[in-house]
């Protein structure tokens, strides 16, 4: 079959940048720009006062998206693609700005979450249906975070209670491939001055799914495949409490429970035909202690522990991965001066076979931002001692200007690293003597925005030595290959988005052109395509909410070589929502409408054409 290439070219850029001016990033709602960010420096900064590239998403949006998992809404953002190894509940991967899955940071309520075996979050684990919120930090941000922060910082937060009486909710959604949910919970503040703040939720949900590997997908020289359908069932809750012990101090605890099961196609016989079965677990647990000492000084201390577990029957394979942090966050604010400095342990464990092994990772970072008249500077610099490979230095400068009150031009470098997993050192594949990946980035942007429109621009190239690839037989055990320090990529690109209202109708969209390249080879990097746009608009019509959403991305490719072609798609989305009695609400969507067929990973397929209804019940 013959793969029509898409005709976008660099030079149409001044041309589409005036196109895309009407429209933003897809799944974000308008922001006032005194809405607090907390993932750009871990401390809470007006969105005016950020000098770093940072999407939103409330619940609203999340809601309003229709969206199933975590990373089919972050897909949806400037600057991210993902792909997926057939349907909801199995093995996903997220790219920011192209970077690999492993070069994201990823926090829950502040927990950070890792896979110490292959690297980077299990993303399918996360269950969007507990998350009320999310923060996207495009860029590295080793300097603030540490270890990982190579392509970016995402950030999920649950529903944290309001003031006024309890407000509960409760909901029901039925879908295409027998999918169904259920989702109760209740949120609000009590105590003596609403003190005490409180929220738990919990859900339930399940599909049939769809034959992920159909044999339509398989050329002769593909195994065969389980033609069964590929179905999955999900149970999830979380729990969070504040407690206001005066006007200096609090404290927050947070809880997440999560179990998966999945099926998913491995080795097949008609003669032995087997059910093969994921088996994912995640828990998070947090407690904070946040202190106002005086008017310039405030502190943070905080223990988290997060434990991931990846288990596969009838063939067995087990991994699981526990880490501990402690954070200790000082600042101290001057004027228009704010300094910070930041003690932090992270403790991994990993249990995987044979493998039982353990490190950790202390850190000192300091920090300095200046917001004055039309000028904003962020400086930041951190040191990390590993136990196992020793110290590393990161550090990132960041500039803003205001031009005038509507434009704001900002640049920025910044330095990155992501230690070895103890996979990768330990097990027989492993070399004890891997290094840590390293990148080095540099970014400009130039912003527009005036009451509820914006546009912008960002250009940005990131580079990374020391890779660490799975390569032939050498100094580790295994003679099949060895993970060894060998790679060198380049991510490139520009982002384009902006937002508008045309009388009640609000458009939005984004435009990302970027080359994902091998460096030594020279190649496109796997399942990252080098054009990709969204976009979308919604409006109110005789009491409903009525939107629209297109998503479009050109080719790529499935494998390092660049052989196998994954073919270039456009979807079209709609839903719509409305009240249909007092407290409760409708909402119904349409993903893929024209039933595309495309794959994000060759020989797994995408479902096709899926309808979802949903109502909740929520008192005001």
């Amino acid at each position: 079959m013959k793969i029509r290439k898409p005709r976008w070219r660099l030079a149409a850029l001044p041309l589409t940048l005036s196109a895309c001016w009407p429209v933003a990033g897809l799944a974000q709602t308008t922001h006032r720009l005194d809405d607090t960010v907390v993932t750009a420096t871990r401390s809470a900064q007006p969105l005016a006062d950020l000098v770093a590239d940072v999407s939103i998403v409330d619940r609203t949006a999340i809601e309003r998206s229709g969206a199933t998992g975590v990373p089919d809404l972050l897909a949806r953002l400037p600057g991210i693609q993902m792909s997926r190894n057939g349907g909801l509940g199995s093995n996903a991967s997220v790219f920011v700005r192209g970077t690999e899955s492993r070069y994201t940071a990823v926090y829950l309520d502040g927990v950070r979450l890792d896979s110490q075996a292959t690297g980077g979050v299990a993303w399918e684990q996360i269950p969007l249906s507990q998350i009320d919120r999310i923060e996207v930090l495009r860029g590295p941000a080793a300097a603030v975070y540490g270890s990982d922060a190579v392509g970016g910082v995402i950030q999920l937060f649950t529903k944290k209670g309001e003031a006024g009486k309890p407000a509960p909710y409760a909901g029901v959604g039925v879908g295409s491939h027998r999918s169904w949910q259920l989702e109760a919970g209740i949120s609000g503040r009590t105590g003596t001055d609403d003190a005490i703040d409180y929220s738990l939720g919990v859900s339930k949900e399940r599909s049939d799914g769809f034959n992920a590997q159909p044999a339509r997908l398989r050329g002769p020289s593909d195994a065969a495949r389980n033609p069964d359908d590929d179905g999955y069932a999900r149970l999830s809750g979380n729990a969070r409490l504040g407690l206001q012990i005066n006007k200096a101090h609090r404290i927050d605890a947070t809880l997440l429970a999560s179990q998966l099961e999945s099926q998913y196609d491995g080795s097949y016989s008609a003669a032995n035909p087997r059910d093969d079965r994921n088996h994912n677990r995640l828990r998070t647990a947090g407690l904070t202690w946040s202190g106002q000492w005086t008017e310039a000084y405030s502190t943070r201390l905080q223990v988290t522990d997060s434990h991931s577990r990846y288990a596969t029957t009838p063939s067995v394979y087990r991994t699981e991965t526990d880490l501990r942090g402690y954070l200790w966050q000082n600042e101290y604010r001057i004027g228009a001066h704010l300094l910070s400095a930041t003690l932090e342990r992270r403790e991994d464990a990993l249990v995987n076979g044979s493998i039982d092994r353990d490190r950790s990772q202390n850190a000192l970072a300091l920090g300095y931002g200046l917001n004055t008249g039309p000028h904003a500077l962020q400086l930041n610099l951190r040191r990390d001692d590993d136990s196992e490979f020793g110290g590393h230095t990161t550090g990132s400068a960041a500039y803003g200007y205001a031009i005038t009150p509507a434009w704001r031009a900002t640049v920025s470098a910044g330095t990155s690293f992501r230690a070895p997993t103890l996979y990768q050192r330990f097990s027989e594949y492993g070399i004890g003597s891997l290094e840590p990946e390293e990148g080095r980035n540099l970014e400009a942007g130039l912003r527009w925005t005036q009451g509820a429109s914006s546009a912008g621009v960002v250009v940005y190239r990131n580079r990374v030595r020391n890779m660490i690839l799975f390569g032939a037989a050498g100094p580790c055990a295994d003679q099949y290959g060895c993970y060894e320090n060998v790679g060198r990529a380049q991510y490139e690109g520009v982002t384009l988005s902006a937002s508008h209202a045309v009388g009640n109708v609000q458009l939005r969209g984004s435009v990302d052109w970027q080359d994902p390249k091998d460096r030594i080879t020279g190649r496109q990097l796997a399942r990252r395509a080098k054009r990709y746009a969204s976009f979308g608009a919604d409006t109110q019509l005789a009491g409903w909410t009525l939107g629209a959403e297109v998503q479009t991305t050109g080719r790529r490719y499935d494998n390092a070589a660049n052989t196998n072609v994954l073919g270039g798609y456009t979807l079209l989305n709609l839903y719509a929502s409305t009240p249909v009695a007092r407290d409760f609400l409708l909402t119904a969507r349409v993903d893929n409408l024209t039933d595309k067929d495309y794959q994000t990973a060759r020989l797994y397929d995408t479902g096709g054409r899926m309808l979802w209804v949903g109502l909740k019940w929520a008192p005001h």
